[in-house]
């Protein structure tokens, strides 16, 4: 008989946030996790973010493609609204 995955109640979150609507401002993005034991397409992707260490924090344009990344990496990251549209 082939083992089966089984889900284990203690691992993972209880719950997941709903995603951000999309917005034609700009989003602040912190990563609260590390991408450390994680593959290195994550990494890269973190990377690509303009992460480059635990708690750090960008203010990227929403786009698309910028969605498309906080997707991929959606467990490591935290992402809120900006008010305003100054960068720093």
């Amino acid at each position: 008989m082939p083992r089966t995955f089984v889900w284990h109640p203690s691992k993972g979150p209880k719950t997941t946030p709903k995603p951000l609507a999309p917005t034609l401002g700009q989003l602040k993005i912190t990563q609260v996790r590390s991408g450390i034991g994680h593959p290195h397409w994550m990494r890269r992707t973190l990377a690509a973010i303009g992460l480059k260490g635990h708690q750090q924090s960008v203010i990227q344009a929403d786009t698309p493609s910028l969605r498309g990344q906080i997707k991929q990496v959606r467990h490591l990251v935290e992402v809120t609204p900006v008010e305003g549209s100054t960068n720093g």
